[in-house]
């Protein structure tokens, strides 16, 4: 675990997607949840030893499986965004392992099995702000890589968990993009409201201003390709070239490069049937 400041840690050793914890004197407030069971039976453990009230809560910053499927597993209030709480509504009660390949980290883990969801039971629009303690915790609907993908900052301590919207060495998952949301997000983090902040990836945990400006970089670059390519039906050749040409913008490590080609291949296969054959569906992650 890596302590950001006083009251806030994140880790980055379970599989999925970087886990937060803040320290408050009612309870402590957590950022997402690994999506193995077993991950979340130890994270559990770690976080005894934070000290802090009795109380605890569950915030996740969107509704993707890599940080959805072990909330109930933390066993406590969730929170989401009320269109993270509608993706859940949306779902059958029980998660399956199956499926076709998205390039998401839970499909690695295995036995996975039936799990139950466990969707939010507080959600909210624009803005909530928690105050369990003198630094009050603020989240923000901030879309872009999923339509209730929010963000929790943290003003007293100047940190940010930015979620999807910044990811590490990894390409981000594109299948709900909305690229104009999703660049205003980035130029926001860029602009002198977020100066002297920390900011936290959801993949990839803390990053600096330059992996931030080329996230928008391979935004706005990813955005110009993707409304060619889809502005007719993709030929496969065609897909496989930009899946090539997306992959070349992150340093991934070679034992991941083909889940994250499946990950861009999938984005861009969903992303154009989402946009040119057929009509608007609710956001699913």
């Amino acid at each position: 675990m890596q302590a950001i400041s006083d009251i806030v840690h994140i880790e980055e050793h379970f599989l999925g997607v970087t886990l937060g914890v803040i320290v408050t004197p009612r309870g402590l407030v957590q950022i997402d949840a690994p999506p193995s069971p077993e991950d979340a039976r130890s994270w559990r453990a770690a976080l005894m030893n934070l000290g802090g009230g009795m109380e605890r809560a569950l915030i996740n910053l969107d509704a993707h499986p890599d940080r959805t499927l072990g909330a109930r597993a933390m066993d406590c209030t969730v929170i989401a965004h009320e269109k993270t709480a509608a993706t859940f509504r949306s779902r059958p009660t029980t998660f399956k392992a199956q499926g076709e390949e998205t390039g998401s980290d839970w499909e690695s883990i295995a036995g996975l099995g039936s799990v139950r969801w466990a969707p939010p039971e507080i959600s909210f629009g624009s803005q909530m702000t928690l105050h369990w303690g003198d630094a009050p915790i603020v989240m923000e609907h901030h879309p872009g890589p999923a339509s209730g993908a929010i963000w929790v900052i943290l003003p007293t301590e100047k940190i940010v968990f930015v979620g999807d919207i910044v990811t590490k060495n990894q390409p981000p998952f594109l299948a709900n993009a909305n690229f104009p949301a999703w660049i205003e997000g980035v130029t926001l983090l860029l602009s002198p409201a977020f100066k002297g902040y920390t900011f936290i990836s959801g993949r990839g945990g803390v990053v600096n201003l330059n992996t931030i400006k080329n996230q928008l970089d391979f935004l706005k670059h990813a955005r110009d390709k993707l409304d060619k390519i889809t502005a007719k039906k993709p030929l496969p050749a065609a897909t496989e070239k930009l899946v090539d040409s997306l992959l070349s913008w992150f340093k991934t490590p070679a034992a991941r490069h083909k889940q994250y080609a499946q990950r861009l291949r999938y984005g861009i296969l969903h992303y154009n049937t989402r946009h040119h054959h057929s009509t608007p569906r609710p956001d699913d992650d």
